[in-house]
């Protein structure tokens, strides 16, 4: 794709499964995977996540060298599951029914999970709850609501920002006041200055260390290549461009038919 990245994979996210695709770089190519209604496919590494609805409680593992599949309960999740930039650990959001309560999930590509339980008193998340991870991959951020601003239908909840955890051990660590959801870790700048959301009034561009707004993002889940180039989406088009801080089109890759309104996973050469 435009900007020296590659499509890592591509996921249908429902039923009926559409055939999903993860890049093998070893081998450089790419595996087509029709018996999994989800495949996440790592933005880098040898392993893909894949989900079947038959084995809710569980999440498999899969080799892109050996295709082999190394199932792991890990009890149900909700939201995507979200791959760590290096393709190591996969961030899974938890939630029980009864209480709403949220629990992080740490799933290693070898195999082993973890989980840690959020204080959502302390935490406060409604509307679409679900932890990431920051471009270093450090930490995995959970977006809090703002209790001072009534719930509306017609517009996602106000943020006051977001708050971050140890994949580690899952003990909070900083606050970070931006006044919305990123949508995984390429919505961050390389430098860390800036970070593209998703908003109250739609995706933004956002100061990390204030919260300010710098201006609009053409999606909330833009993909930042360097300092001032970004991945966008055309959907309408079934193409990837490679866009500048001020929207304007630098490159455009078209894309297989096969690939159209699937969930595309993107990740440096």
């Amino acid at each position: 794709v435009p900007g020296g990245w590659v499509l890592a994979g591509a996921t249908s996210t429902g039923t009926p499964a559409a055939t999903g695709y993860a890049l093998d770089r070893v081998g450089g190519r790419y595996i087509a995977l029709d018996r999994y209604e989800e495949v996440w496919a790592a933005p880098n590494g040898h392993v893909a996540a894949v989900v079947d609805y038959e084995r809710r409680d569980e999440i498999g593992l899969l080799d892109l060298r050996t295709e082999q599949v190394r199932w792991v309960a890990t009890g149900s999740h909700v939201m995507t599951p979200q791959w760590s930039p290096d393709g190591d650990r996969l961030a899974l959001t938890r939630m029980d029914k009864v209480s709403g309560d949220i629990t992080l999930g740490v799933l290693t590509s070898q195999g082993t999970f973890r989980t840690y339980p959020v204080d959502r008193q302390k935490y406060f998340c409604t509307d679409r709850c679900f932890f990431t991870w920051t471009r270093d991959g450090r930490h995995v951020v959970l977006q809090q609501s703002d209790p001072d601003v009534a719930v509306s239908e017609s517009r996602p909840a106000a943020r006051r920002g977001i708050q971050l955890f140890s994949p580690d051990d899952g003990r909070p660590g900083a606050f970070i006041p931006v006044p919305g959801d990123p949508a995984g870790p390429w919505s961050w700048s390389p430098d860390g200055r800036l970070v593209v959301i998703r908003g109250q009034d739609g995706p933004r561009i956002a100061e990390v260390a204030t919260g300010r707004i710098v201006g609009p993002a053409m999606g909330d889940d833009d993909v930042w290549v360097n300092e001032g180039r970004l991945l966008h989406r055309d959907l309408g088009a079934n193409a990837i461009l490679l866009i500048d801080l001020e929207g304007r089109e630098l490159a455009r890759q078209s894309l297989p038919q096969a690939l159209d309104h699937l969930t595309l996973t993107v990740g440096p050469v």
